[in-house]
């Protein structure tokens, strides 16, 4: 098989060189391979022309099944590739002129990710950049909140906190550095976020959320994130959040467990009162610096947050409107608990 080795060698570098398609060189290959077979076909045992093919009329056929597999191969996958281009380009198509218009190819590109998942695409990344959203606390839960929001692109970015970073939060806060201690931490992660995402809008509110100021301020945002650690400041945020029809991401974490869920009186699901009517007694509620925490936990419940925020946002997929997640670290647990609405609630009964 030598000599017939070196000719098709011959038809295909000859091919190559003359610039002629794969597909012609193929053909080529094809009519010296159908005019061994009928050499072996027609001449008889022993003649001199089959002695320099080589090999039997066997041989060749097996040949020549395996060159078929290998070309039906090729041709399938030409044919699903080319099958995957025409959806891929189908599927950019429909994108590109939705957000071309909407945000810039820098922002393009930095949010190409979100834009081709099918559950957000141009049309969700546009309603988070359209959004506005609050955080209340730029502590434990609120630098991962913070730092996921402003990658994915929320338009507009509220955070209000009145505390001062210091060296103890730096074992989990990390929206905040060791060269910022001292400074307001709605400042320290202001600074973060900027240089992760500077086409963002951010509003620092350095002061503690009070009863004056809660309804208007938390009336201007879509959503509210609480990343407090007291019952009054949430029971404040949910007080003010019934009452101008805002839904609340509420976290919690202590030690090793975590909790999340949205309370959203106005599209049917409990308030924050309906499952907490009332202030734990003295020394049920502890806060981190009372009980310590696993630094890692409030990044583990805090993108959980900004994750679930995205979702509430875009509308992708099912969120957590009425149902609470609880994670538990130590024995790397989670369970969902189904909340109820009441009518009878102090808070939101009357909606």
């Amino acid at each position: 098989m030598v000599f017939i080795a070196i000719i098709a060698g011959a038809i295909w570098g000859l091919g190559h060189l003359m610039k002629a398609p794969v597909q012609a060189r193929l053909y080529m290959l094809g009519l010296l391979y159908l005019a061994i077979l009928a050499l072996h076909v027609v001449l008889p045992e022993g003649h001199p022309l089959l002695e320099s093919t080589g090999g039997s009329l066997g041989e060749w056929l097996l040949l020549g099944v395996l060159g078929s597999v290998f070309l039906g191969y090729r041709t399938v996958l030409r044919r699903v590739r080319g099958r995957a281009e025409t959806i891929e380009a189908a599927r950019d198509a429909a994108v590109e002129p939705r957000a071309r218009g909407l945000f810039s190819d820098q922002e393009l590109e930095r949010y190409a990710r979100h834009i081709t998942l099918p559950d957000i695409g141009g049309r969700g990344q546009r309603a988070l950049k359209e959004a506005k959203v609050l955080v209340v606390g730029a502590g434990g839960l609120g630098s991962p909140i913070l730092l996921y929001l402003a990658a994915a692109g929320v338009g507009r970015i509220g955070v209000i906190d009145a505390d001062h970073v210091s060296l103890s939060n730096l074992q989990r806060q990390v929206i905040h550095t060791d060269a910022r201690q001292d400074m307001p931490k709605v400042f320290s992660a202001e600074m973060s976020m900027k240089a992760l995402n500077p086409s963002i809008e951010i509003r620092p509110y350095n002061r503690a959320l009070s009863e004056d100021i809660a309804e208007d301020l938390i009336g201007e945002y879509d959503l509210v994130l609480d990343g407090t650690d007291t019952w009054e400041a949430r029971a404040l945020i949910n007080r003010a959040a019934v009452a101008t029809g805002r839904p609340v991401l509420a976290g919690a974490i202590s030690a090793w467990e975590g909790q999340v869920t949205l309370y959203d009186p106005a599209a049917g699901a409990p308030c924050m009162a309906c499952v907490f009517p009332q202030s734990p007694k003295p020394g049920m509620a502890a806060t981190c610096s009372e009980t310590g925490v696993i630094g890692a936990l409030p990044g583990v419940v805090g993108t959980m947050m900004a994750l679930e925020a995205v979702k509430s946002l875009t509308g992708a997929g099912e969120g957590l409107r009425g149902r609470m997640l609880i994670y538990d670290g130590l024995n790397a647990e989670t369970r969902i608990l189904t909340l109820k609405r009441k009518a009878d609630c102090p808070v939101c009964g009357d909606i």
